[in-house]
């Protein structure tokens, strides 16, 4: 009999990654009767594995085996910045170690936020590893003297600025609930109960509610390479979220023309964040991604 999709079955490693780290990362079975190759979600700054709603985990899982992972300083990863600092192109490179634990050759990768920009990285870098890229919620590598893409908007700058300010739990998880708000966007409707449910989960998994700051100062060169995505043969889809505040449009736009062989898709209201009301349609957008790959 076939088992139901649930992450509760997800197979649990630690990964070694370089400066001594571990990262904290799950195998999810894939539930379908003809699995595809795995699939790995690769998660934004100072954001965990419990950044991907399981709702969204078990709908790509009736495809796919799906891997998701806490990045450096997240989670129930190692903290080591202020010990062993690194870089954004050390974060790409967990990624590819990720993999390496669990056996896996090839994979389909999905990447939101920095995560998109890590996945990039991997286009470049490891197009072997990759049967597949699906980008969202991001923008394209810079490129020296290329188009300027348009920056996050000013309130969600002021927040920002707040990320490391002293606050009690309750204060903490006001400030999140009040995060993910501007994240949403205008257009589709936030619940707080909802995204208060998500960030105690979080909290959960990592075992404390002090926020995860390290990505704000870790080493960020390496992502000039913007001119070398005109040379990505893995089919990769860009997925334009309209009303993002982090990545707000043309960002999209700008990717799939740097690509060129990029195919953009839109899911209409969507912001920078999963809520509930846009589960289903980045499921099946993701999905049409890696099909058929």
């Amino acid at each position: 009999m076939q088992r139901p999709a649930d992450v509760r079955y997800a197979d649990v490693r630690y990964v070694e990654v370089g400066g001594g780290g571990r990262l904290w990362a799950e195998l999810v079975p894939a539930t379908g009767p003809a699995p595809a190759e795995p699939l790995l979600l690769v998660m934004g700054a100072n954001a965990s594995s419990r950044g991907w709603p399981d709702e969204l985990v078990v709908r790509l899982a009736e495809r796919h085996p799906v891997l998701r992972y806490d990045h450096r300083d997240t989670g129930r990863s190692s903290a080591v910045l202020d010990e062993q600092p690194y870089g954004i192109t050390d974060l790409a490179a967990d990624a590819i170690a990720v993999l390496d634990a669990f056996d896996v050759p090839r994979a389909h990768a999905v990447g939101m936020s920095m995560g998109g920009l890590l996945v990039q990285l991997l286009l470049l870098d490891h197009p072997d590893r990759l049967a597949s890229a699906v980008l969202f919620c991001t923008g394209p590598l810079p490129t020296p003297g290329g188009p300027s893409a348009p920056g996050p908007d000013p309130m969600l700058l002021r927040l920002w600025a707040e990320l490391d300010d002293p606050r009690d739990e309750a204060g903490e998880l006001a400030w999140r609930i009040e995060h993910w708000r501007l994240l949403n966007g205008p257009d589709v409707p936030f619940d707080p109960a909802e995204f208060r449910v998500l960030e105690e989960r979080v909290i959960a998994h990592a075992g404390t509610a002090r926020p995860a700051t390290a990505h704000a100062r870790m080493d960020t060169d390496g992502l000039l390479r913007g001119a070398e995505l005109a040379h990505v043969t893995v089919p990769t889809l860009v997925i334009e979220a309209p009303a993002d505040p982090a990545f707000p449009p043309p960002n999209a736009q700008l990717l799939v023309d740097a690509i060129g062989s990029g195919e953009l898709a839109r899911i209409p209201g969507m912001g920078h964040a999963m809520p509930a009301a846009v589960i289903t349609p980045l499921a099946e957008a993701i999905l049409s991604g890696t099909a058929d790959r």
